[in-house]
């Protein structure tokens, strides 16, 4: 199935797997970072550079509804942090909590969710989790989506226990004492959940952006979805050799690139990108070099069968 094939959507029964993308607050981080291998004249071409050369990023979450059930891959990077943090990091929309009003838009409520899958803990994907930071300060302090569990991977979370002074900064303070508190983390070590949609979603880890990233892989009725994260953040990262700084270990990531496309060239994947600002999803294709592209690009998907 080609990506292309999904733009026309429409409604569909419920036992009729649906994919939806959850458009979340966007953020400004530096290209070069974005970018670390990649020389300046190269990048800006793919994504041009504010004048702080900065370039802006989505945080987007993959939605899922399959069988009355509703799984969000994903939360963003919200609205938490103080008024500095967030210039500092260029989080749009400051105040308003986007991933929430982006669901409210597709008709789901905050508490019609069922799951929420977490691919790791760094702020720019889970601290949609948290309410806007007025509220916070009020003392509103509190997860979003009460009746969800929170699937975490297990390497995952031991980094998010105890980061590496490299990462450090990339976690919330107090997000994983507040998933503990919450009694609804379900700690996940294998390639499925026992008893939860096993024979619809598995998961894929990959290791060289952080320690036990965990890419959701969901089987619709016609094909596969796969949530990138930040293993491919967007097409511009497709291409095998491009990695970003931000990457614990590159040449370990491109192995790890190379071995979802392995499978998800020929089964035809849409590979879901978190970051990327224009598109929410594509094909990967091998073009006659040899070299990994994105093919069938989608901008948007509203309940879409898939």
């Amino acid at each position: 199935m080609d990506a292309a094939d999904l733009e026309e959507g429409g409604a569909a029964m419920t036992s009729t797997a649906l994919l939806s993308s959850v458009d979340g607050n966007s953020q400004w981080l530096d290209g070069g970072a974005m970018f670390g291998n990649a020389a300046r004249p190269v990048w800006e071409k793919w994504l041009p550079p504010d004048a702080a050369n900065r370039i802006q990023l989505a945080t987007r979450a993959m939605l899922v509804e399959y069988g009355g059930l509703k799984i969000l891959c994903e939360a963003g990077i919200g609205t938490c942090f103080d008024p500095k943090l967030a210039e500092r990091y260029g989080v749009g929309d400051y105040g308003r909590h986007r991933l929430l009003e982006s669901l409210t838009a597709l008709g789901v409520a905050e508490i019609e969710i069922d799951y929420v899958i977490l691919s790791h803990l760094h702020f720019d994907h889970a601290g949609g989790l948290l309410p806007p930071h007025s509220e916070i300060v009020a003392g509103k302090d509190r997860l979003l989506f009460p009746k969800a569990r929170y699937i975490v991977g297990e390497e995952a979370l031991a980094r998010a226990r105890a980061p590496h002074a490299r990462d450090r900064a990339s976690f919330l303070p107090g997000l994983v004492e507040k998933l503990d508190a919450s009694g609804r983390m379900i700690v996940v070590g294998g390639d499925r959940i026992p008893g939860v949609l096993e024979d619809r979603l598995s998961f894929f880890f990959s290791s060289g952006h952080t320690p036990g990233q965990m890419h959701t892989i969901f089987r619709g009725d016609r094909s596969k979805a796969f949530f990138a994260g930040d293993l491919i953040p967007g097409r511009a990262w497709v291409h095998l050799p491009v990695t970003m700084g931000y990457d614990r270990f590159a040449e370990k990531l491109i192995d790890e690139k190379h071995a979802v496309y392995d499978r998800a060239v020929p089964e035809g994947w849409l590979v879901f990108f978190t970051h990327d600002p224009a598109i929410c999803a594509s094909n990967v294709e091998r073009d006659d070099a040899g070299r990994f592209r994105s093919a069938k690009p989608v901008e948007r998907l509203a309940h879409t069968p898939f």
